[in-house]
């Protein structure tokens, strides 16, 4: 018999149903658990394949590794998206979120259709051909985090925009954020981090019909607090989330506090 994964705290904060787990093992496989079933309510309610945008970062390790051990999932008529990419790093790096994506849910879960993005040749052109796919029906499902600078994908305070007019686009990373690339990881240094990147919009990830955000660890704490109760502003890009029809959040008493 499966274990019953009950939050050691649950509170809604405007909009956001916040769920808390004491370890962020919970935290993961209760997060697998209802993204799983809202992919299985979707499938049942319509043949349409279920778009879906997910996150790259360890933050979301957990995630993955429960939602492939989901049963019931057609992943067939799963279109899978996900919501930035650095622009610069070869094509076989390691660090590429597309790489993370196919080594840990995508070659594993086979979805019908996969869709990277790309940085060679014109960045601009890129953009227009990824928001062309992301318009092509709409977005049932995004699966996000929230930086330690309050960023959702790489929608840093200097760069985000609650009304941007773009779907994707490229953006300079500031300094925290690539620092948090360093603390996670996944660069030996600063200086190897990237300095730009692709990313989906503000808007691009809130047109998403139901968003299920994913946020452990320390290092989030004070992010998590700022995107749950601070000013709604892009000094804390993800306190937009708050105002989202349908979103639940992840986390562990790490990122929660007391």
């Amino acid at each position: 018999m499966e274990e019953t994964l009950i939050p050691a705290a649950g509170h809604l904060v405007e909009r956001i149903r916040v769920l808390v787990y004491n370890q962020r093992s919970q935290m993961g496989a209760a997060a697998a658990g209802a993204v799983g079933q809202s992919i299985r309510d979707l499938q049942g309610k319509s043949q349409a394949p279920v778009r879906i945008v997910f996150a790259a970062a360890p933050s979301q390790n957990e995630l993955y590794e429960g939602l492939v051990r989901e049963q019931g999932i057609d992943w067939s008529r799963v279109h899978a998206f996900h919501m930035d990419e650095y622009i610069g790093l070869p094509a076989v790096a390691p660090q590429r979120f597309g790489n993370y994506l196919q080594e840990r849910l995508f070659s594993i879960v086979n979805p019908g259709r996969i869709e990277l993005l790309g940085w060679t040749g014109n960045i601009e052109e890129e953009c227009r051909r990824y928001a062309a796919l992301l318009n092509e029906a709409p977005i049932d499902i995004v699966c996000l985090g929230i930086g330690e600078n309050g960023h959702v994908a790489f929608n840093d305070p200097p760069v985000a925009d609650f009304a941007d007019p773009f779907l994707v686009k490229a953006v300079e990373l500031d300094e925290d954020c690539r620092t948090q690339q360093v603390n996670d990881g996944c660069f030996a240094s600063l200086d190897d981090v990237p300095t730009h990147a692709l990313t989906l919009t503000v808007p691009a990830l809130m047109a998403g019909h139901h968003l299920f955000a994913i946020v452990p660890g320390k290092a989030k704490q004070a992010a998590l607090q700022a995107a749950l109760h601070g000013p709604l502003s892009t000094v804390c890009p993800a306190s937009i989330l708050r105002t989202h029809p349908s979103i639940t959040l992840f986390t562990d008493l790490d990122a929660f506090g007391s």
